[in-house]
């Protein structure tokens, strides 16, 4: 079973090679013994240990492998709700949340990767991504022969509900009378027409591109980055619309662009909706990212008098802030962001109608504000890289980088301070910063950095990446 692990989010393999319809039953079997004593130790009984609710996105097969999942998590005693049709993540989350029953959810996605993997991302009652300790227990209950044993199971429409309750978080009213006209490009993903729809209602004017049922998503990798979100830049500056709206392929994360074709990157979003939150929604609470967030957040925060917690990268130690409660807003450096209030989970589509909404109480397109922003705390850069090196390299950064690695200066900025909570972050003069971040589950090493200039950023990532291969 070395090949089946749960990694930031999920386990993740490709179609027919290591994602087969086995490994799906093994890691499903599993997962519901898991859910199971879990239920037991919770004082539900054994012959009704509740509700177990399971979603897809638009990969190839991923309904016959949902119904498989479906039929494997009955068999152990779980009345089991299937969508009827792809759902993005947050639909899936939201629906167990508000299901009183619901132990948990089993989310058949890959999210941002390419369209020839699929995986399994495991819920928790209340909505929010598994911790590591419960997907351990999984691991650890992995057999090594597939169960024949198969239950009963209802589809179910999982979207109505959930879309209503997107309508009911915004003002619908601000938003139809405002004009807006966006375009929304879904990667070809599990946000597809949901989110176009929705604002239509609104009495927005959208475009939508990408968004036929293509389960090969015409070669685009469903990421909301650069260049997968070049369509969507090109055809919001060809139209001069308000904004432009990316998700990702299970509709969990969102980027952004402005009416000139500029890519508005998740470290913007949250920091222009920590500020809509606050001044138009009058909300209070903490504010969660992780250790690659902007140091434009710490600026925002700090101007809007707002307490900022920091964790490690991946959305599930941002559910754990959320579970002690008095969380405003959670969100992370590569799209995910949520509403606790909401459910405690990512939603890319919740955070598209916040930036419309915001728009149009403000009365401004998405450039303007952000713009705005900058005038208020002042601009940075950022970027990231993937680098893949040697095992060898791998061991000697982990063992010897990571943990004592420790310059006065970096690419000719002084450092103020080192964070090793998840790899090793330099934090320099000027609120720039650099992190070398090893991959938990392949032999990569992501290099993150922000400054004050795009030159200054490709500085700092050619210096890392030096240290990084020793």
């Amino acid at each position: 079973m070395a090949g089946i692990h749960f990694g930031t989010d999920g386990w993740r393999a490709i179609i027919g090679e290591d994602f087969t319809e086995d490994n799906v039953v093994l890691v499903v079997d599993a997962a519901a013994r898991v859910f199971k004593e879990c239920a037991e130790e919770a004082g539900r009984s054994v012959e009704n240990p509740g509700t177990i609710i399971i979603g897809h996105d638009c990969r190839r097969d991923a309904h016959s492998y949902a119904q498989l999942a479906a039929g494997v998590a009955a068999s152990h005693g779980f009345k089991v709700k299937l969508t009827k049709d792809y759902c993005p993540t947050p639909a899936l989350c939201w629906s167990v949340a508000h299901d009183d029953d619901a132990v948990g959810g089993i989310m058949l996605t890959s999210s941002h990767n390419p369209a020839e993997y699929l995986g399994v991302k495991l819920r928790m009652a209340d909505g929010g991504a598994s911790p590591k300790e419960f997907t351990d227990r999984v691991e650890a209950a992995l057999g090594t022969v597939p169960t024949d044993r198969r239950g009963s199971f209802e589809e179910v429409d999982l979207m109505s509900a959930y879309l209503d309750a997107l309508r009911n978080t915004v003002d619908v009213e601000a938003i139809r009378g405002a004009g807006l006209k966006v375009v929304v490009d879904p990667l070809f993903g599990a946000g597809r027409h949901y989110l176009a729809d929705m604002l239509r209602d609104m009495g927005v004017e959208v475009c939508e591109i990408n968004n036929a049922t293509d389960p090969t998503f015409d070669g685009l990798h469903p990421e909301p980055i650069p260049p997968w979100v070049d369509r969507g830049l090109a055809k919001v500056k060809e139209l001069g619309y308000d904004a432009l709206f990316v998700n990702d392929g299970d509709a969990d994360r969102i980027a952004a662009g402005d009416s000139e074709g500029n890519f508005v990157n998740p470290h913007r979003i949250i920091t222009l909706l920590v500020e809509h939150m606050v001044e138009d929604r009058k909300a209070t609470g903490k504010v969660v990212s992780t250790i690659t967030a902007s140091a434009m957040l710490d600026r925002m925060c700090r101007r809007l008098g707002l307490e900022l917690v920091s964790t490690p990268v991946g959305f599930k130690w941002i559910y754990g802030e959320m579970e002690k409660g008095g969380v405003m807003i959670g969100g992370e450096e590569s799209g995910g962001i949520g509403l606790p209030d909401h459910v405690k989970e990512r939603d890319g589509l919740l955070m598209a109608l916040l930036l419309s909404e915001m728009m149009a109480q403000r009365g401004k397109d998405l450039g303007q504000l952000v713009q705005d922003m900058f005038d208020e705390i002042g601009r940075l850069e950022f970027a990231r890289k993937g680098l893949t090196i040697t095992d060898e390299q791998m061991a000697t950064f982990k063992a010897e980088t990571v943990p004592h690695y420790a310059p006065e200066e970096f690419a000719g900025k002084k450092v103020i301070d080192i964070d090793r909570r998840d790899g090793v972050k330099l934090l320099l003069e000027g609120d720039a910063w650099v992190m070398m971040r090893p991959s938990g589950t392949e032999p990569l090493v992501r290099i993150y950095a922000e400054a004050a200039t795009i030159d200054e950023v490709g500085e700092l990532l050619d210096k890392a990446e030096a240290v990084v291969e020793g």
